[in-house]
């Protein structure tokens, strides 16, 4: 009896002492994805030449609109870096398949934050 008492008391110390988690909002799998997305065309459209748009501004823009806390901006910014170091480690010009690829993660780019704003927002 003593033991389990013993081991209820622990384990509620334990939950009682742990940091609460903040719970991440519906959309941040699709918010991560287009941080990806975003990075692989900041790496890719100079690359290919294909069009000024500021891939980094509007990551920057994406996550002062959205207001995560300190973990959701690291995992965002992460997915970004992430995003670019994918396309970065393979293509030294623009090829086909780089060309390719930009038209795609354009779509998809488009298609993501669509469905985030048609979803998600207020």
């Amino acid at each position: 009896m003593r033991f389990r008492q013993a081991t209820i008391a622990l384990l509620f110390a334990l939950v009682a002492a742990t940091p609460a988690v903040a719970i991440d909002p519906p959309y941040q799998r699709q918010m991560e994805r287009l941080a990806e997305i975003m990075g692989s065309l900041y790496f890719l459209q100079p690359l290919c030449h294909a069009g000024n748009e500021d891939w980094r501004a509007q990551m920057a823009e994406l996550i002062a609109l959205d207001d995560p806390d300190e973990d959701r901006r690291q995992r965002l910014a992460g997915a970004f870096n992430s995003g670019y170091t994918a396309f970065a480690r393979f293509h030294r010009a623009c090829t086909p398949a780089a060309r390719e690829a930009l038209t795609r993660l354009l779509v998809e780019a488009e298609h993501t934050a669509r469905d985030i704003h048609t979803r998600f927002a207020e």
